[in-house]
């Protein structure tokens, strides 16, 4: 495999990952372990963070309909406590690697988002601040669900980003914390990654690139 870009997720590979954050609102609501996540799980193509993910539904409509679906699951959860814990806290060593791999391939980055929610690509004032305003530049050319219309594991939406970067898939890696949107990348050609341990992660692309990147600095 001759490499020719590698292709990110956004949320969970560059920040920690909302299902941290999942947790401890359900520790400290008395929500059932991993509700969250299977209220997202449930109907994944219809659901509310499907139809929102999409841009097919507005905040409010999202509230409610995750409302729905978590009481049919039997413990409500509104909507709107979700949002709040889609943002996590900032990897430097992830944002490093990419810096380090735009040096020598193509990068991009395909997100599942939420309008102004998880959004690289959030309005100029979001982008202004903090450390998601800095990443976002460094990118080639970055799919967001929310606009496209088309969201992952649709594997339209690799083959979008490839049509972008002027590559085939077969020359791409691709990083995402998820399972179900690896396997679709995988499935077209890619060195697929699923991001859990950065160590792990890091070991990995170095491995698919050739690159070597930075160790954890010790205190």
């Amino acid at each position: 495999m001759a490499i020719e870009a590698v292709i990110w997720d956004f949320g969970g590979v560059f920040t920690t990952s909302p299902f941290e954050a999942f947790a401890r609102y359900e520790a400290e609501n008395g929500v059932p372990k991993d509700l969250i996540r299977k209220v997202n799980s449930t109907n994944p193509d219809t659901n509310a963070w499907a139809l929102f993910e999409r841009n097919e539904i507005d905040a409010k409509g999202f509230d409610d309909l995750f409302l729905a679906e978590s009481t049919a699951l039997g413990h409500p959860v509104p909507g709107r406590d979700v949002l709040p814990l889609l943002s996590g806290a900032v990897r430097p060593r992830m944002v490093a690697a990419l810096r380090a791999c735009k040096e020598h391939f193509k990068v991009g980055c395909i997100t599942n988002n939420m309008v102004s929610h998880h959004s690289p690509g959030a309005d100029e004032p979001q982008q202004a601040a903090g450390a998601m305003g800095q990443i976002l530049p460094l990118f080639d050319h970055v799919i967001e669900s929310s606009k496209a219309g088309v969201r992952k594991p649709d594997p339209k939406i690799y083959l979008m980003m490839c049509e972008a970067l002027g590559v085939a898939p077969e020359n791409c890696v691709y990083l995402d914390d998820l399972g179900i949107n690896c396997k679709p990348a995988a499935a077209l050609g890619m060195r697929a990654i699923k991001v859990t341990d950065v160590d792990l992660t890091l070991a990995e692309l170095s491995a698919a690139t050739g690159l070597i990147f930075e160790a954890e600095v010790s205190a």
